[in-house]
C-alpha cells in the first residue's frame, strides 16, 4: 500500500462514498475505506480526521470562497445580490462533479446524524454570510434575513440539482432559484 501517492485524497473519498452506499455509513470502517483506496489507515488520517470528514472536509473552503466573493462584490449590489454572489462562488468547489455530489447527498440523507451535521454546516455558513454582510454595513436584521433566505435558496437548488437525471448546471439552478424567490416577493 502506497503512502502519499498522488490522488490519495480523491481515491479515499471515492472509496468511502462507494462503501457508504454499498454497506451504509455506520457499517463502514476507516480500515475498509483505506483498503479499498489502496492506502493504509494511517494515510487516511493524514487527509481526514474521521470518516465523516470525507463528506464535510470542504466546508472551510466553501466559506472562505463565498466570503471572498461577497467582499469583492460591487458596493452598489443589493443585499440579496450579495448573497447570490457568495453562493455562486461555491459552485466552483461543489458543482464540478455532479455524480460525486449526488452520491454524497444520498449518503447524508440516509443517516440522521449526517443530516444533522449537514444542517449545522449550512447554519454556520449562513451565520458567516450574515457576518460578512454586516461588515459591509448592512443592518443586523437585514443581514440575517438575507443570509437565511440565501441558505434556503441554496438547499432547494442543491436538492433539485442533486436529484436531476440530466446535466443541469448547479450555478444555473441557484440563479433560477434566486429568481423564483424574487418573483415570490415581488408585488403583484
Amino acid at each position: 500500500m502506497g503512502r502519499w501517492e498522488p490522488g490519495a485524497s480523491g481515491r479515499l473519498r471515492e472509496a468511502a462514498l462507494d462503501l457508504y452506499l454499498e454497506r451504509g455509513f455506520e457499517q463502514t470502517m476507516v480500515a475498509d475505506i483505506a483498503e479499498r483506496a489502496g492506502v493504509t489507515a494511517r494515510t487516511f488520517f493524514r487527509y481526514f480526521t474521521d470518516k465523516r470528514e470525507v463528506l464535510f472536509d470542504a466546508s472551510a473552503e466553501l466559506e472562505k470562497k463565498s466570503l471572498a466573493a461577497l467582499e469583492a462584490a460591487p458596493a452598489t449590489a443589493s443585499t440579496l445580490d450579495l448573497v447570490a454572489t457568495a453562493l455562486d462562488a461555491t459552485v466552483d468547489i461543489i458543482g464540478h462533479d455532479h455524480e460525486l455530489a449526488r452520491k454524497r447527498h444520498v449518503v447524508i440523507m440516509a443517516n440522521s446524524d449526517l443530516r444533522e451535521r449537514e444542517l449545522i454546516k449550512l447554519a454556520h455558513m449562513s451565520a458567516a454570510l450574515a457576518d460578512g454582510l454586516r461588515r459591509r454595513g448592512i443592518g443586523d436584521a437585514e443581514a440575517s434575513l438575507a443570509a437565511e433566505a440565501g441558505s434556503a435558496v441554496y438547499r432547494v437548488a442543491f436538492q433539485r440539482w442533486a436529484d436531476a437525471d440530466d446535466d443541469l448546471d448547479l450555478r444555473d439552478v441557484i440563479r433560477r432559484s434566486f429568481a423564483q424567490l424574487r418573483a415570490l416577493t415581488a408585488p403583484n
